[in-house]
């Protein structure tokens, strides 16, 4: 399921998402490495064109972790141990994008965003959305709400 279809099911958490997504313009991602241990790393998402994108450095470790399995996990970032401005988390099949227009597409819209655009090889990866949760603690109880 692309970012649109996600947002038109559960368009609450989406935009809680967005919005965290936009805060930082940093979120992590979880990946599987070769040895079957987790990884988290940095990275910048995109959401344009409907699509949730995870552009990366060439040959990164991330995202040779995704071209060999592609199960990932997209968190918020949090910057505080109270985590007062709630968790968004995703989990999905990360999607190599080869198609150079989708990808100039996607250098634009970042160009657009950010003001810089990769001049060198990357990686390209549209999430396929599986499941989606925010939570959100206040007074020491937690509340979560959950997509399916």
């Amino acid at each position: 399921m692309n970012w649109d279809e996600f947002a038109a099911a559960a368009p609450e958490i989406a935009r809680l998402g967005e919005e965290r997504f936009e805060r930082t313009g940093l979120s992590l991602v979880g990946t599987v490495c070769k040895d079957g241990s987790p990884r988290i790393s940095p990275v910048e998402p995109l959401i344009t064109g409907g699509r949730l994108y995870l552009g990366m450095m060439w040959q990164s470790k991330k995202a040779r972790d995704l071209l060999r399995d592609p199960r990932c996990l997209v968190h918020s970032v949090i910057s505080d141990r109270n985590g007062s401005e709630g968790e968004f988390k995703l989990r999905g099949r990360a999607v190599d994008v080869p198609d150079e227009d989708e990808r100039e597409r996607y250098c634009v819209a970042l160009h657009e965003k950010i003001g810089w655009r990769p001049t060198v090889p990357f990686h390209l990866f549209a999430v396929d959305i599986e499941t989606a949760a925010f939570i959100t603690y206040d007074d020491g109880k937690q509340t979560v709400k959950r997509w399916p």
